[in-house]
């Protein structure tokens, strides 16, 4: 594992990260009232909840940055519904100012079982943008449980409907695994659900979710030739992945390559419900290694977000992250779409930071490439953009 200079690293971190969050993900609680099988987080079971003064902390921070500048907060557990609306709430205050001056806008991932009346109230008095996780139908929903293995997909489905019969706007997740082979019954009963967006995320090896297995490339391959199939019959249905990769292909064609290469990562702060910071991965918060120690950044009620960005360039984890990109950048023929592959999946798949390929790039990204282009090789996106533009 490589070890460069300070300035070396601080240099190479002005390079690659951008000098402002755009997103930042508060835990408002670490308790989930569900227990999947593939989840990530490693203290779903406790209820350790949030303070206002970290949120305070939080919000003067961004306070602080660029008056242009947005910042998106994102809640996200463990189940952020399960610290209750009026909590939640409490959470928020101090966001207000800057949520009302265009600064600051809410949003939160949830997995819809808790949502009721008074958290549909919130949802619309604070604008919040509302994504809620789910993997399809029931047979492909099984193993969203709760803490005693009850299946969680009526009362997902029935948090769904409240958002509908209130009007509000809602994206979708689902973590694709059994339904790898079912993409057109998964995309069909998703859109009938009435979201705005689709997310397709292939299970990945994360946090406490290391040992179960992964998709070859090629099935991966066949499951996106068959979203994108799919998607050419429902032009009017947005699928996340299949939306990025054309602004990609957008952005090449109207000539501002220059932009999309100026690219520079969100350091994507994640606050614990303590305050603790830890950046690039929200995965890797109460997570220890031998080596790296606890992925701390600093804490924010002790520290504002400015200087514990200012330093990060001094964390062994952040610096390997960046000789990872540019090592991706010098051997990864898919560089120039992809950007390199996310931290926590470098590090959980391959244990560093400094690698390069991970099964999450080939997965989800190198084979939604070549399920749109036909590449059968390496060649890669570079070589193939024109066939990429016209299949589009």
């Amino acid at each position: 594992m490589s070890t460069p200079s300070s300035t070396d690293s601080a240099e190479a971190y002005a390079t690659w990260i951008a000098p402002q969050a755009s997103l930042v993900v508060l835990q408002p609680t670490t308790l989930c009232n569900l227990d999947c099988s593939y989840c990530y987080l490693p203290f779903r079971k406790k209820r350790l909840e949030m303070s206002v003064e970290v949120t305070q902390a939080v919000a003067d921070s961004l306070a602080e940055q660029q008056p242009g500048h947005v910042t998106e907060v994102c809640w996200h557990g463990g189940e952020p519904l399960a610290i209750g609306p009026e909590k939640l709430a409490a959470l928020m205050a101090p966001f207000e100012e800057l949520r009302r001056a265009g600064r600051v806008r809410h949003s939160l991932q949830t997995n819809a079982t808790l949502i009721n009346e008074p958290w549909c109230d919130l949802f619309i008095g604070y604008d919040v943008a509302v994504g809620v996780s789910i993997d399809g139908p029931a047979d492909l929903n099984a193993e969203r449980v709760d803490w005693a293995g009850r299946p969680a997909f009526d009362r997902i489905v029935t948090g769904i409907g409240k958002l509908v019969e209130r009007q509000i706007r809602f994206s979708l997740i689902a973590v694709v695994g059994e339904g790898i082979g079912r993409a057109a019954d998964l995309l069909d009963f998703l859109t009938g659900l009435g979201p705005t967006s689709i997310g397709l995320n292939i299970e990945e090896l994360e946090g406490v979710n290391t040992s179960r297995s992964q998709p070859a490339p090629e099935r991966a391959r066949a499951f996106w030739e068959a979203v994108f199939a799919w998607s050419a019959q429902h032009p009017g249905v947005e699928v996340r992945e299949l939306d990025r990769l054309a602004h990609y292909l957008r952005t090449i064609r109207g000539g501002e390559r220059e932009s999309w290469e100026a690219h520079r990562y969100d350091p994507l702060p994640t606050v614990a419900v303590n305050g603790d910071v830890v950046l690039l991965s929200p995965e890797l918060a109460g997570i220890r290694d031998e080596y790296y120690g606890d992925f701390l950044a600093g804490n924010v009620v002790t520290e504002p977000l400015s200087e514990i960005l200012a330093a990060a360039h001094r964390l062994p984890y952040v610096s390997e992250f960046l000789d990872g990109l540019a090592a991706c950048r010098e051997t990864c023929a898919f560089f120039d779409f992809c950007r390199g592959a996310q931290a926590g999946n470098r590090y959980f798949e391959n244990g560093s930071f400094d690698s390069t390929e991970t099964n999450y790039c080939r997965a989800s990204k190198q084979e939604l490439v070549r399920a749109l282009a036909g590449i059968t090789n390496t060649t890669g996106i570079s070589s193939s953009t024109r066939s990429m533009e016209e299949a589009t």
